[in-house]
């Protein structure tokens, strides 16, 4: 069932749990995800990222997220991952996303309330729920190094204030991981995230949540983070399947990708402790 993702990340929030969102670049990437979700009976974010209009267009997405979310037999949010400018989001929305990603993160504090605000009101008024992000997750490469990273923390005295005032359902922060690969493992800001968890009345999401190891990401699912985003492990796993089974045809291919990425999937479930709403 095509759901928002409101009622969602509450129930995993309250039951200590976290719920993957996995981005998908095509039809197969889509039904392979909602494939494993149902067959486990667990929840699903099914995202879409800007950044990979390229790849599909939002109304190739749109289309696609939505018929295999109303049909499946659990809850699938079609989610805008990391929207990054108000025409963007709005036709998304427009076009039946039912959550949105709104990320001003790389403005200062007072732009980035100003541009989630306006998100939200436009959205709440059609009952899509909002995600935005405080801190900057930037990218992995390189990350042994934390002098090659852009990534910046979320500041503990900023959480408040800001979903105060622009009225988000969901935020993502920054503790330490990073979008992409990693040189190594990170190491992850256990003590900020307990000190935000404390403070916030709505979900905290992890972003960049591929390669950070399943420790630290079972860690996070168990004392405060609701969604967490997994891409690059799905797309390697995927290639990774390719070439242990060298298959000799285009239609082997990409049963062997869609194996990988359900596998992996599977595994992230269990990682996550996700539980069924």
């Amino acid at each position: 069932m095509l759901v928002n993702s409101k009622k969602i990340l509450l129930e995993a929030k309250k039951g200590g749990f976290a719920i993957p969102a996995t981005n998908f670049i095509d039809l197969d990437s889509a039904r392979a995800y909602t494939k494993v979700a149902e067959q486990r009976g667990l929840p699903l974010i099914l995202s879409f990222a800007q950044a990979h209009k390229n790849l599909i267009s939002l109304e190739e997405a749109a289309l696609i997220g939505k018929y295999f979310a109303e049909k499946s037999t659990v809850p699938v949010v079609l989610h805008l991952d990391h929207g990054e400018d108000k025409e963007f989001i709005f036709k998304a929305i427009d076009l039946g996303f039912k959550s949105v990603m709104i990320d001003a993160s790389s403005e200062t504090f007072e732009d980035n309330i100003k541009i989630s605000k306006e998100i939200v009101e436009y959205a709440h008024s059609k009952d899509i729920t909002v995600e935005a992000e405080l801190g900057h997750v930037g990218a992995g490469e390189n990350y042994e190094s934390h002098d090659m990273t852009d990534s910046v923390y979320t500041e503990v005295d900023d959480v408040i204030e800001f979903v105060e005032k622009t009225k988000v359902d969901s935020l993502a922060i920054s503790i330490g991981t990073a979008h992409g690969t990693y040189a190594g493992t990170p190491k992850l800001n256990f003590t900020r995230l307990k000190e935000i968890a404390a403070i916030s009345n709505i979900p905290l999401v992890l972003h960049g949540g591929s390669s950070s190891g399943d420790d630290n990401l079972n860690y996070c699912a168990l004392n405060g983070i609701s969604k967490i985003n997994i891409f690059t492990d799905l797309l390697t796993a995927a290639y990774t399947e390719i070439k242990e089974n060298c298959p000799k045809d285009y239609i082997s291919l990409k049963e062997n990708a869609n194996d990988g990425m359900m596998k992996m999937l599977n595994h992230y479930y269990d990682v996550f402790n996700t539980k069924s709403i």
